[in-house]
Formats: structure tokens, C-alpha cells, sequence
């Protein structure tokens, strides 16, 4: 729920950068190019910063050559 959110976020203000750039009279190729960039930044920002970190839990650690 939390990267969609982010995502949403992300396409709103994309969307608002394209607008800008479009009245400002940048090339629409341009700012279709720039627009598809933010998105993949923004999905792997999403990614990275939506992740669920797994607790750590007790770990017994033993080499092939010791016992239990």
C-alpha cells in the first residue's frame, strides 16, 4: 500500500513537471523523455524506500564438521 501511495505521489508530480515544461515550450519529445525517466527513478526509489526489513531472529550458525 505504501508503493502505491509513493508511486501515486510520484506520477502526480510528474505530471506537474511535464505541464510546466510544455507551457515553459519545451519539445514534447523532450519532456516525454524526461517523464519516462522520473518514472523509473521513482519506481526504484519506491522500491528501495517501501521495502519491509525482516527482523532478525536467532540464527544457529554450524559448520559441516561439528555436531549438535
Amino acid at each position: 500500500m505504501r508503493f502505491l501511495a509513493y508511486i501515486i505521489g510520484f506520477l502526480i508530480l510528474i505530471a506537474g513537471l511535464a505541464w510546466a515544461a510544455i507551457e515553459a515550450g519545451a519539445p514534447q519529445l523532450y519532456v516525454m523523455i524526461g517523464a519516462v525517466i522520473f518514472l523509473g527513478l521513482g519506481i526504484i526509489m519506491g522500491a528501495s524506500r517501501t521495502r519491509t526489513l525482516r527482523k532478525q531472529g536467532d540464527v544457529t550458525v554450524v559448520r559441516d564438521n561439528d555436531t549438535l
